[in-house]
């Protein structure tokens, strides 16, 4: 592409819309998965005990093996959830974009 349609593309509004609404919704997941992270770690630090609470009375497994499978569970939704908006929503204003400066 040329140095024209790079500028139509820059100037176009739908460009600073898409910058926008992605770099918010990555902000919004990033500090999710930080927030939940340490939180996990800081228990881990200060409260050990809770996180060697058995399961069940009398059993081995504490509750930090679910916690920790949860988080990781979560943390993969959340990237999913990341890809479809990526490939729909950002995709399409994306082809709006490219679209608007090539004509």
């Amino acid at each position: 592409m040329s140095t024209a349609v790079y500028e139509r593309i820059r100037n176009n509004p739908k460009f600073d819309e898409l910058v926008s609404k992605r770099s918010r919704f990555a902000w919004t997941l990033t500090a999710i998965v930080l927030t939940i992270y340490f939180s996990f770690i800081l228990v881990v630090a200060f409260k050990p005990a809770l996180l060697a609470t058995p399961i069940w009375e009398g059993g081995t497994a504490s509750i930090a093996w679910p916690i920790g499978a949860g988080m990781i569970l979560l943390f993969w939704l959340m990237t999913g959830l990341y890809i479809y908006r990526a490939n729909g929503e950002f995709d399409d204003i994306n082809a709006e974009v490219i679209k608007g400066a090539i004509e």
